[in-house]
């Protein structure tokens, strides 16, 4: 997938703390939490055990906010195709 035109966020801590955000609502590793997104009305996906942006976008969603589902984010697909619905 190309990664053009999405924002993309990596702080080095014990394991890094991945994000890739889009026009409509980000991609993010398990180091951010879903209740923040739910209280703060964004959309969101979480996956869960990646360390770099490749295996985000392979690993499986694990987690997403209300407004994900409601752009077609299903706990499930791929990281890859949560992305290309909150470009």
């Amino acid at each position: 997938m190309n990664l053009d035109g999405f924002e993309k966020t990596c702080h080095q801590l014990k394991r890094p703390l991945l994000v890739i955000s889009g026009e409509q609502g980000c991609l993010t590793c398990g180091y951010l939490s879903m209740d923040s997104f739910e209280r703060n009305g964004d959309a969101a996906a979480i996956v869960r055990g990646v360390d770099n942006f490749e295996e985000m976008l392979a690993a499986e969603v694990q987690a997403v906010s209300s407004l994900g589902e409601q752009l077609g984010v299903r706990v499930g697909m791929t990281g890859a195709e949560a992305l290309e619905l909150f470009r």
